[in-house]
């Protein structure tokens, strides 16, 4: 991929920028589509939903949402790259629906045995139940911090990291973008579980960004609520 001219508006320095490459989950490298010759434009404050940009894989036609190419300039302004959209990047081809989630390849011994739970009483039972069902998915490795980490990370395990919200409210839109980040930069999947369910919103996101979401009762079985949690289950780890 070739860089691109950025005169910065604040300064007027010349940067060439090249976009960040992300994974798509058929397995193809994809970057936002930056639109050279485009107005840059100064960031003054962030908003979540400005910070996210719709990229169509060519490859298998999937549509998923990156962050929204940005460039620090030395004197201290913060850019905005310019990008085309979706619709416009497939060299005018019509921008559809997008595919159905595309399964993950099945490494977990089959049969699996019954999934034996355990009660959850408190927060950090929530945790444990989770961990037990991970490693019943085929996970190896599945550790807890000592303490809750500021990113929230409640479990890790090889090529897996994973949120436990046992609070009594529907986990946010927010907590599925920010763990989808975490998996993101370390490239890994990326699971949550929850006691009390999910938002609307946080489910549709979730969807889109190919989160499997799990909801649990206090008897600790977990129970897939989306497409990618239902074939995690069916694939194991």
């Amino acid at each position: 991929m070739e860089s691109v001219p950025v005169h910065c508006p604040a300064c007027g320095r010349d940067h060439a920028y090249l976009a960040p490459v992300y994974p798509c989950p058929c397995g193809t490298r994809i970057a936002p589509p930056v639109l050279p010759g485009g107005a840059v434009e100064p960031i003054t404050h962030h908003a979540w939903n400005d910070d996210w940009v719709t990229v169509r894989c060519l490859t298998c036609g999937r549509h998923d949402q990156w962050p929204r190419p940005e460039l620090c300039c030395p004197c201290g302004a913060v850019l905005r790259i310019p990008v085309r959209r979706a619709s416009e990047s497939a060299s005018g081809a019509a921008a559809g629906a997008p595919p159905s989630h595309i399964p993950m390849p099945r490494t977990a011994a089959a049969p699996r045995p019954a999934f034996r739970p355990m009660t959850i009483r408190t927060g950090r039972d929530a945790v444990t139940a989770a961990a037990l069902y991970l490693g019943w998915l085929g996970y190896r490795n599945v550790v807890q911090p000592a303490e809750r980490p500021s990113s929230r990370i409640d479990l890790r395990a090889t090529g897996l990291i994973a949120q436990v919200d046992s609070t009594t409210r529907p986990t946010t839109l927010r907590d599925v973008e920010c763990l989808w980040l975490n998996g993101l930069n370390a490239s890994v999947t990326a699971v949550l579980f929850s006691l009390a369910g999910y938002a609307r919103d946080a489910r549709e996101r979730a969807d889109g960004l190919a989160v499997p979401l799990f909801v649990m009762d206090l008897t600790g079985t977990p129970q897939p609520v989306n497409s990618p949690a239902d074939e995690l289950l069916s694939t194991g780890a």
